[in-house]
Parts: structure tokens; sequence; C-alpha cells
């Protein structure tokens, strides 16, 4: 009996370490398209959209190797406003293209986007797609 006990501990254990170490940037994440545009606004900054669905392993995968890179959210944050819209939990606007994810939509504060992409990114590719973004918003 001590065993279980001891075996459910080292689970719940490892549930909230994962927990922390996936949503520990998830602070800086929006998950409401019209508040990241109000946002944006008021900040004076572009939305950052990336748009993935629950089951996806891509999009878990983009979220643990890229996401959780604290370089990544803070050069993704200084310049962005990062919203996070799971096709299976939150309103996509119907100008979003919700196959095929990860997506990824950079959004001037007029809702105009300027550069989309999808796919899975490593951190190199993350920087890369930045400055495509960039680039294109020229």
């Amino acid at each position: 009996m001590n065993n279980i006990k001891n075996n459910l501990l080292k689970f719940f254990v490892l549930i909230l370490m994962i927990n922390t170490y996936l949503y520990s940037n998830e602070t800086i994440w929006l998950h409401d398209y019209e508040q990241a545009i109000a946002k944006a606004k008021k900040e004076h900054k572009d939305v950052y959209l990336f748009i993935g669905a629950d089951r996806c392993k891509f999009c878990k995968k983009y979220k643990e190797e890229t996401l959780s890179d604290t370089a990544v959210m803070k050069r993704l944050a200084k310049d962005y406003i990062p919203v996070y819209l799971s096709r299976d939990q939150h309103l996509i606007p119907e100008n979003y293209e919700t196959d095929g994810v990860p997506r990824h939509y950079f959004v001037q504060a007029n809702e105009k986007a300027y550069f989309s992409t999808r796919g899975l990114l490593e951190i190199d590719g993350f920087y890369t797609m930045l400055d495509e973004a960039e680039l294109s918003k020229e």
C-alpha cells in the first residue's frame, strides 16, 4: 500500500513540474483576439497570433522546445502582443486559417495581417520567422 502511495505522490509531483514548465511563460499569453488587438493599440505594438490545437503534437513540441525559452519569450514580448488561440477552445476570427497547425500570424493593431507561416519552429527558425515578418512589414 505504501508503494502505491509513493507512486501516486511521485506522479502528482511530476504532473505539477510539467505543468509549471509548460506554462511558465503563460502569463504573457492572451487567449482573446479582441483583447490582444486592444492591447496592441494601447501599447503601439503588433500581435503575434499562434493558432494551435489541443491534441497537436507539433504545437506541443513548439511550446515545450521553443516557447519555453526565456530569450525567445523576452524577444517576442518586446515588440509583440502574444496571443495563443486553440482551434478547440477559443474563438478565432474567420479570416485566419485553422487547418495545418501550428500557424503563425503577424498582425498590425488595425487587424491587417502582414506575414503568416505555419509549422513547427525550433529556436533558430523562430528568430528567422521574426526577421522575415519584420522585412515583410516594411
